[in-house]
């Protein structure tokens, strides 16, 4: 049953257009959007678009150092998490079950109580480290979606470009999209 609400996290990883673009299309899918973000997500965002996620709006944003939160509890019912970007090291985490903070508390929720996670990594190339813990996390029921942009709907922007997956994200939530059109579909 659909609860109207969506966890999300931001982590340092290159590609905060991502975490941007994504957040800009789910508030009109879900009611209450829970952002937890990472030191060096702020720093990325800064960095890469001159963005400051302290000012987002429309959605409830927590402290990854407070566990006294909803989604630290597996009794508060949501419709998933995404960790777009997702850091490799955010990643290693939640496929060891280290939760040191609440970003990885909630991830660990999500797994245990067999909620979707979605994990964006956006890294290039992989080391066989990272594989790894991409199948363990995998194996212990995250999916595993890289910022791979799709070319073939021929993008003008790189908003345009960073929709495409913004939009696999919300398929992948069980979300009917109208962001990019399904392949060879009229």
């Amino acid at each position: 049953m659909a609860t109207g609400r969506l966890v999300v996290g931001i982590t340092g990883a290159s590609g905060a257009i991502y975490s941007l673009r994504f957040l800009h299309h789910a508030k009109s899918h879900f009611d209450e959007i829970y952002l937890i973000t990472s030191d060096q997500a702020h720093q990325v965002a800064q960095t890469e678009l001159g963005a400051n996620l302290d000012k987002l709006e429309g959605v409830i944003h927590l402290d990854r150092k407070n566990y006294f939160t909803p989604p630290a509890s597996g009794s508060f019912r949501h419709d998933g998490m995404v960790v777009v970007p997702c850091s490799m090291g955010t990643l290693g985490r939640i496929a060891n079950g280290v939760s040191d903070d609440l970003l990885t508390r909630s991830a660990d929720v999500c797994l245990k109580e067999r909620r979707p996670l979605i994990l964006v990594p956006r890294e290039m190339p992989y080391s066989t480290v990272m594989i790894r813990n991409m199948l363990s996390a995998s194996e212990a029921g995250a999916i595993i979606l890289p910022a791979s942009p799709a070319w073939y709907y021929r993008p003008k922007s790189f908003e345009e470009l960073a929709d495409t997956v913004a939009a696999r994200i919300l398929q992948n939530l069980g979300v009917e999209q109208d962001i990019v059109k399904q392949w060879q579909r009229e």
